[in-house]
C-alpha cells in the first residue's frame, strides 16, 4: 500500500497537469515573461518530474524485495540456532559447549537471560516464539538484533558446533558445510539490501530537486503561475479561482 507521502507526491503531479491544462487553456493571455513559467518549460517539467517519481517507485520495489528476502533469511537463522543447541544437547556435548552455545542463542534471538535456571529447563532449547528458553546463571545483552550482528553471532554458533566432534547430524541443513553455505547467503543478502539502498535513496534526492528544488521545483513552478495568472486575470477572476483550487504540498521533508 502507498504511503501518504508517496501518495502526494504523485497528487502534486496530476495537480501539475491540471494547471498546465488550465493555463493552455487561456490561450494567448497566458503570456508571462519569465521562461519557467511559459508552457513549454511547464510541460517539460511535469515529464521529468513524473519521470523522477516513476523512478522512485521502481527503486522502492527493489529496496523492498531485497529487504524481504533478507528479513525471510533471518527468520530462518534464528530458526536454525535453536536447532543447531538441540541438537548440541541430544549429541552429548559438554555442559560448557551448551552454555557456550546457548549464550551465542540468546543473542540471536534477542532474549534476555534469567538470573535462576531450574533442572528441569537444563538442556532445553525451543523455536523462536516460545517462551521457555533456558536460562544461565548471569544477565546478558538483548540488544544484538540488528542485520549484521545477527549473522556474526550465527557464524559463532557455526563454529561452536563445527568444533564439537559429537556433533554429526544426518539433517543435510545442519550439518557444516551447509550452514557455512547459508552464512555465505545471508550476507549476499545483507550486501543486495545496501546495494538497492544506495540507487533509492540517490533518486529520492534527484526526485525532490524535480520536486521541491526552491524557485526550479515543480511546486515552486505551480505556486509562480498561480501568482502570474492572480496577478493577470485579478484575484476574484474564474481563471485564478481555477488554480488556488488546486493544492502543492513540498513533500521534501517527509
Amino acid at each position: 500500500m502507498a504511503s501518504t507521502t508517496e501518495t502526494g507526491h504523485a497528487k502534486n503531479i496530476v495537480n501539475f497537469e491540471d494547471l498546465i491544462s488550465y493555463t493552455t487553456g487561456y490561450g494567448t493571455a497566458y503570456n508571462p515573461s519569465n521562461n519557467s513559467l511559459v508552457l513549454a518549460a511547464l510541460q517539460a517539467k511535469h515529464t521529468n518530474a513524473l519521470a523522477a517519481v516513476q523512478a522512485v517507485k521502481a527503486a522502492k520495489i527493489a529496496f523492498d524485495n531485497a529487504t524481504n528476502a533478507r528479513e525471510r533469511m533471518a527468520a530462518e537463522l534464528k530458526q536454525l540456532s535453536a536447532r543447531l543447541v538441540n541438537g548440541l544437547s541430544a549429541c552429548g556435548a559438554t555442559e560448557q559447549t551448551l552454555d557456550d552455545a546457548r549464550t551465542i542463542h540468546r543473542k540471536v534471538t534477542g532474549r534476555r537471560a534469567h538470573s535462576k535456571t531450574t533442572k528441569a529447563d537444563a538442556g532445553k532449547v525451543t523455536e523462536p516464539g516460545d517462551t521457555t528458553l533456558p536460562v544461565p546463571p548471569r544477565t546478558i545483552s538483548a540488544s544484538q538484533q540488528s542485520y549484521d550482528a545477527l549473522i556474526d553471532n550465527f557464524e559463532k554458533l557455526v563454529g561452536t558446533v563445527g568444533a564439537e566432534p559429537l556433533f554429526a547430524p544426518n539433517e543435510t541443513d545442519l550439518q557444516v558445510a551447509s550452514l557455512n553455505t547459508f552464512c555465505t547467503n545471508y550476507r549476499l543478502a545483507n550486501t543486495a539490501v545496501i546495494n538497492a539502498h544506495t540507487p533509492y535513496s540517490n533518486l529520492i534526492i534527484a526526485r525532490n530537486v524535480e520536486m521541491y528544488a526552491k524557485g526550479t521545483g515543480l511546486v515552486d513552478l505551480a505556486n509562480g503561475v498561480k501568482k502570474y495568472v492572480k496577478s493577470v486575470f485579478g484575484v476574484s477572476s474564474p481563471q485564478y479561482r481555477q488554480l488556488s483550487a488546486l493544492l502543492f504540498k513540498n513533500l521534501s521533508k517527509e
